[in-house]
């Protein structure tokens, strides 16, 4: 019986990321052929009936879809690097600009991803460690930005906290700037270390401070 429940465990230790792997994968693949199964469709209805069969098959219909979202999307952030390509985004910006509620879920969207492509103002890095959820206790999370008290000027920093294993949901903390503690890792270290939990990071972080600011 200990040999068998060993086994056992093994085997679920090895099938467990294959596992998951394959769900963010099978998510991956069915959210990119959904997005062009009706360009694939609409291709099979200007030909011939017998081309019609072989392009409608699920097989077919799935692989072409995703090729077609990839060659679309490297077509799109080719066009953006071009004058021309600026002026057609800008826009279509500018329409979605007008459409109420619209409006502000691009801006925001669009706002955090930029955030994320640059440095965070104060001298901080974007990953950084913060108390939470209690101050014997510290996570990982994202410097979005750096504001300023109103009353008494203290500087404050915008962190987001993202939760284990899924980095998409998570919390906004609003957190002293001299309560941050910056860290050397980067944005994929980072996610990798919290989709993981914990498994797959960097050998060092900057956990304790330095022994002259803890002095003081």
């Amino acid at each position: 019986m200990t040999k068998l429940r060993r086994y056992i465990l093994a085997g679920l230790l090895t099938i467990i990321p294959l596992w998951i792997t394959w769900l963010v994968l099978r998510f991956l693949f069915q959210l990119l052929a959904q997005a062009g199964e009706p360009s694939i469709r609409w291709i099979a209805a200007k030909l011939p009936d017998s081309l019609q069969t072989l392009i409608e098959s699920p097989l077919f219909t799935n692989l072409f879809s995703i090729l077609l979202v990839v060659l679309a999307l490297y077509g799109i952030g080719r066009l953006t690097t071009v004058v021309v390509g600026r002026r057609v985004l800008s826009f279509f910006e500018a329409i979605l600009a007008k459409i109420p509620l619209v409006n502000v879920i691009y801006g925001a969207v669009k706002k955090l991803v930029t955030v994320l492509q640059e440095k965070p103002g104060g001298g901080l890095q974007r990953v950084v460690l913060i108390d939470f959820p209690s101050p014997e206790m510290k996570t990982v999370g994202l410097v979005t930005r750096v504001l300023k008290d109103t009353n008494t000027g203290r500087d404050l920093a915008a962190v987001y906290v993202p939760t284990t294993p899924n980095p998409t949901s998570g919390y906004l903390e609003i957190v002293p700037l001299e309560r941050v503690t910056s860290t050397e890792w980067t944005l994929d270290e980072a996610m990798a270390f919290i989709m993981s939990g914990g498994a797959v990071a960097p050998d060092t972080m900057n956990y304790d401070e330095p022994p002259e600011i803890a002095a003081e």
